[in-house]
């Protein structure tokens, strides 16, 4: 589907760096080629400054002119105040308006018996968002075979289903458990 777009999306990846790099690492040689990657690359914000700061750093320099924030669902996702911050100020109302969103499911995540995912496995953010029926969520080996197809449903959605937007849970203060 290379050139079918009339646009390049900015797209903010979210993801537990620790444990999934390696498909950021994936997504950034293989699949970035139709989209302007405002990720956070490791080591660019210290994490000697305060929540509040890297909040805000995040928010303006990243995600307020991102038009799709895609989250890597891997274990321990979930579990990550930067992931739930990430998320909720995509989903936030900023110049672009806000964000499409999306989850991907990594090849780490366990699988139900009729082979989808747990709710409880995802970010509580992206759940919410899932279940009101504005973001959609995608298995790791359909996403890298569709990417810019998603994409575009997903920047697509941010606008015909912005009234199904849950972004009412208050954020998280600290990681949980890893």
């Amino acid at each position: 589907m290379y050139g079918y777009y009339t646009q390049r999306h900015k797209v903010f990846i979210s993801f537990y760096h620790h444990d999934d790099q390696v498909y950021k690492n994936y997504i950034d040689r293989y699949l970035s080629s139709n989209i302007i990657n405002k990720s956070v690359m490791e080591g660019e914000y210290c994490t000697d400054n305060s929540d509040e700061y890297i909040k805000r750093l995040i928010r303006e320099d990243k995600i307020s002119d991102s038009s799709v924030v895609v989250v890597l669902v891997g274990p321990n996702t979930k579990n990550r105040k930067h992931v739930d911050w990430e998320i909720y100020a995509g989903l936030r109302p900023s110049i672009n308006g806000n964000s499409g969103l999306i989850g991907i499911f990594l090849p780490t995540v366990r699988k139900a018996p009729n082979g989808g995912y747990y709710y409880a496995d995802m970010p509580a953010r992206l759940a919410d968002n899932i279940e009101s029926g504005y973001a959609d969520f995608y298995d790791w080996d359909y996403a890298i075979s569709h990417f810019d197809t998603i994409i575009e449903k997903a920047f697509n959605n941010r606008a015909s289903r912005r009234n199904l937007i849950d972004n009412s849970r208050p954020q998280m203060k600290r990681n949980l458990g890893v």
